[in-house]
């Protein structure tokens, strides 16, 4: 037995020897160790170190940090070391950082295969706040105006009233422009400023031509990119110094006085205070409580055209100078008829690059406009109306809100943004049908017919571009079989008569919206539409009521009347519309019946009798820029237009419509109960 146990121990000690080596140490999670020493903070850095310990630190080659005002890391800013720490620790800077603000930091180190690891937690770090800047008077190179009048030969000049002249501390000369509007003058400051404060002073015996000079700031030298930064709202004495806080964050290489409309500049003295800093957009200028658009064209060029739009940078401030839409590249043009033609106060259309909703609105879209309710002077008529619309629920009434409009540096006024009358989604509803204007200036369209009756109709939708010739066609004729059915004899048939081509439900409230608010165009402009090829016609949106609510001497007063205002119109676009809307609404007894139902639901359901508080409450918001507007448009001691009073001042006029507005209830429930 004993050779037998030693050849088996022989062979124990054999396989023993025979085992395979150890596998080299390779751990499952690096032994590492992150952590992040104190942080020292100034205003705009933070320095601290990266520390590491553990026996794999020679598997890692990158190490940083990670850091955000969130203490999510995911969505934090990264930053390598400059260095490796082979001692274990390393210093990193993270620079560039908001001042006053706490951020929240990661140590992470890499391996090179790309494995990450974090620290366990983070550190937070505040920045200091910076120390208040102290603004100084600013100086720069002098800018504006090419040319000054020489006031004695009324010729042009370099050398007399020139533009240098507001920085003399002299305030016996001045800067007299040669060109009466449109001129300004300021300084190249070299480098972004936030301005603080300003001075001024008007050119002797000239006190009251400072009064609406706006004070813009610009970083492009053309100032295609100019916003205010303050307005000059009253006069100011002479042979002084009158100087204004300013409230505007961003910062400015050039500024600039511009001159208010017809002066001429005619400044003495001009001074610039602030800091220099790149500023922010945390607070901008707005000329009032309303919301301000800044409109600059291109070069600076005025509309003057309906038809061709200028290139512009177009601005919306809104929300107390908080919030900002801006849009570069904007077509901006005239638009309108009578308001484009007479008025001295021009309206405009805007046509954004891209879909916008300033101000909230509900739509999304491109085009927009700004009614200038020149003839208007409570400014609100057309507001009115368009609240009376929702109230008395018709299925489409454009959006609108008061602004404060600037064109190149120069205050244009109040104004009203409103909706463009389009086919489009938020709008119209006809994108695939078609939209039609009723239109006595259908003679100045290129797309328009005249119908059977003679009505004058304008094709809105498709366009003069797009429409094609069956499309034309089709639409015309179902215009003309709608008059036809409308005027025969079977006119109340359901089969034969209008209800086959016209909604009557839309027609119905449309008409009561024009009617009610005693609008002498309600048979002028009819805005109808048609949402499918084999539909009907719908009537609607409402538009243009500056002649609503007594503002028309030709129909004045418009409640002395003991029947419908449609009856009596001095200018309907056509005979046909007229009979058309007599027949349905005095001869109709399904439409007689519907127009009472659809008038006591808004009297009483929509709200509608509350219609003066509303407009108390649109008092109220257009008070401070009302009074702007009236100095720009010194109009409430003259009759523009169609008025037939001039009542002096914004209050009495706003009281006439109130009264009027409460009396039109009364009166107009009595013509629906008497129909």
């Amino acid at each position: 037995m004993k050779p037998f146990l030693y050849l088996f121990t022989a062979l124990s000690f054999l396989l023993v020897g025979c085992a395979e080596p150890d596998e080299p140490y390779t751990p499952s999670k690096p032994d590492i160790i992150l952590s992040l020493g104190d942080a020292v903070c100034d205003a705009s850095s933070v320095t601290l170190t990266i520390s590491a310990s553990g026996k794999d630190l020679d598997m890692f080659n990158r190490w940083g940090v990670t850091y955000s005002e969130s203490s999510d890391k995911k969505g934090g800013r990264g930053l390598k070391s400059t260095g490796v720490p082979s001692d274990g620790t390393n210093e990193i800077v993270i620079n560039g950082l908001k001042d006053n603000t706490t951020y929240y930091i990661w140590g992470w180190a890499y391996t090179k295969s790309d494995d990450q690891v974090w620290t366990e937690d983070h550190i937070t770090a505040t920045t200091a706040k910076k120390p208040d800047p102290k603004p100084a008077k600013l100086s720069g190179t002098v800018i504006g105006s090419r040319y000054s009048v020489d006031y004695t030969s009324g010729s042009q000049s370099t050398t007399v009233n020139v533009k240098n002249n507001v920085f003399d501390g002299n305030f016996d000369t001045y800067f007299a422009s040669y060109d009466r509007s449109g001129t300004w003058v300021g300084l190249d400051l070299g480098s972004k400023h936030v301005i603080t404060k300003i001075g001024y002073s008007p050119r002797i015996t000239q006190s009251h031509r400072v009064e609406l000079a706006m004070i813009e700031g610009a970083n492009n030298p053309d100032f295609s990119d100019a916003l205010p930064i303050h307005m000059i709202k009253q006069s100011a004495p002479e042979r002084q110094m009158t100087y204004e806080q300013t409230n505007c964050s961003r910062g400015f290489r050039y500024v600039r006085y511009v001159s208010p409309n017809d002066v001429r500049c005619n400044l003495a003295e001009l001074e610039f205070y602030g800091y220099e800093d790149e500023g922010d957009d945390s607070k901008l200028y707005q000329l009032t409580n309303l919301p301000t658009v800044v409109i600059n064209t291109e070069g600076s060029q005025e509309i003057v055209s309906k038809e061709e739009e200028l290139s512009s940078t177009v601005y919306i401030i809104s929300e107390e100078g908080t919030n900002l839409l801006a849009t570069t590249e904007t077509g901006v043009r005239g638009r309108g008829n009578a308001s484009w033609d007479q008025f001295p106060k021009k309206p405009y259309r805007l046509k954004f690059k891209s879909k916008q909703s300033p101000l909230g609105a509900p739509a999304s879209a491109k085009k927009w406009t700004l009614i200038s309710n020149y003839s208007d002077k409570s400014l609100m008529r057309n507001i009115l109306a368009f609240e009376a619309s929702r109230r008395i629920g018709q299925a489409y009434t454009p959006y609108c809100h008061p602004v404060d409009v600037i064109v190149n540096g120069e205050y244009r006024g109040c104004y009203q943004l409103c909706d463009q009358v389009e086919a489009a989604e938020g709008r119209v509803p006809a994108k695939d049908g078609y939209l039609i204007e009723i239109d006595a200036y259908a003679w100045k369209e290129v797309s328009a017919f005249w119908s059977w009756r003679g009505t004058p109709v304008t094709i809105k939708h498709p366009d003069e571009d797009d429409i094609t010739d069956s499309q034309r066609q089709h639409i015309e004729s179902f215009f003309n079989q709608m008059e036809t059915a409308a005027l025969g004899e079977d006119f109340t048939d359901p089969e034969k008569g209008y209800r086959k081509y016209l909604d009557l439900e839309s027609f119905l409230r449309n008409l009561l919206v024009g009617d009610f608010c005693g609008n002498t165009d309600l048979l002028w402009s009819v805005y109808m539409y048609k949402d499918a090829k084999d539909g009907k016609l719908y009537a609607g949106p409402t538009w243009d009521h500056d002649l609503s609510f007594d503002n028309d001497y030709r129909s004045y007063p418009v409640n002395a009347n003991n029947d419908f205002i449609f009856l009596f119109v001095p200018s309907p676009a056509s005979d046909a519309v007229r009979d058309i809307t007599r027949r349905i609404v005095k001869e109709d007894p399904e439409a007689k019946k519907l127009l009472a139902q659809y008038w006591n639901h808004a009297l009483e359901e929509g709200d509608l009798k509350t219609l003066p508080e509303y407009l108390d409450q649109t008092y109220v918001l257009l008070q401070e820029s009302q009074e702007l507007n009236f100095k720009r448009w010194d109009i409430l001691n003259s009759q523009v237009h169609m008025n037939f009073q001039a009542l002096g001042t914004y209050e009495a006029e706003v009281n006439f419509l109130k009264n009027c507005v409460k009396e039109r209830l009364v009166k107009f429930d009595e013509y629906v109960k008497n129909n």
